[in-house]
């Protein structure tokens, strides 16, 4: 048994992934920033499952929250960054406010959750920290530049962190999903009040009232959840995963593109050394 700490567990894949963690024998520390949506949770479980509500961005809720979790349990081995929201925006469009309450949120708010629980891990040199990205970070689609560049910086901080925890037994995944079938494309997806009509047909066509894919996403929350689970209680974590038949097609179809651009320019790439 083992202790892991959700954030963001209200709706989609936290919410799965705190139930399959539940059923699993786990005990559990699920979040949300109204406690009441995951209170439901621990009703039967309370032994095992501890609900605190916990806004990211708010530095006094993540300290409590994280103490109370390891007054319970005695400790925090599994942290999951799953906090988060949908924004779209060309990047001309976009509120300078929304996309800093964006990063703070998904970047920042997951640095404090980082903070919190990494004293109790390196002193006991084991835990894991799972850090939520998507494959938007590949993609990059038109309208999703700010969201895009919240997860980007998530997970280059992510790669400098699984250097330093490696040698301390602690293991960083950074996890990719595609398209699941949440709340992400509907109640939870915000987007810019201003609107510009040069970009109708580039970042205009991903606002709400024009996106048609919300509720017919491919991905099963409920499996994502027991892929991560497999993934943290694996021999060697991996460092990246992706999740998602519609990930992995995107993604090798742009590393291959990447490939070919790199060896298009390479003369140039070449010609920039002292004395080539």
């Amino acid at each position: 048994m083992s202790t892991w700490l959700i954030t963001g567990c209200s709706t989609g894949l936290g919410r799965a992934l705190a139930e399959a963690v539940i059923a699993a024998g786990h005990n559990a520390v699920v979040t949300a920033r109204d406690v009441g949506r995951v209170a439901d949770l621990a009703v039967d479980n309370s032994d095992r499952v501890l609900a605190l509500p916990v806004d990211v961005t708010e530095t006094a809720q993540v300290t409590d929250a994280v103490r109370e979790a390891e007054e319970k349990f005695g400790g925090i081995d599994v942290l999951v960054n799953n906090a988060g929201y949908g924004y779209r925006a060309a990047v001309e469009e976009g509120d300078d406010s929304d996309a800093r309450a964006l990063f703070e949120t998904q970047f920042f708010g997951a640095v404090a959750m980082i903070k919190a629980v990494l004293p109790g891990m390196r002193a006991r040199r084991s835990g894991a920290i799972v850090n939520i990205s998507t494959i938007g970070v590949q993609i990059k689609p038109a309208g999703s530049g700010y969201y895009a560049a919240s997860k980007a910086a998530l997970e280059a901080m992510s790669g400098a962190l699984y250097g330093e925890l490696q040698p301390l037994g602690i293991s960083v995944t950074t996890v990719e999903p595609g398209a699941f079938r949440t709340d992400f494309a509907g109640r939870s997806l915000m987007q810019s009040s201003t609107v510009i009509d040069d970009y109708a047909d580039t970042a205009g066509k991903r606002r709400k009232e024009h996106d048609t894919a919300h509720g017919t996403q491919p991905g099963d929350p409920a499996k994502a959840a027991q892929a991560i689970i497999a993934a943290v209680e694996s021999d060697e974590p991996p460092a990246f995963l992706l999740l998602g038949n519609d990930a992995l097609k995107t993604y090798r179809r742009l590393a291959t593109a990447r490939l070919d651009t790199i060896e298009a320019w390479e003369h140039l790439t070449t010609s920039t050394d002292i004395g080539a």
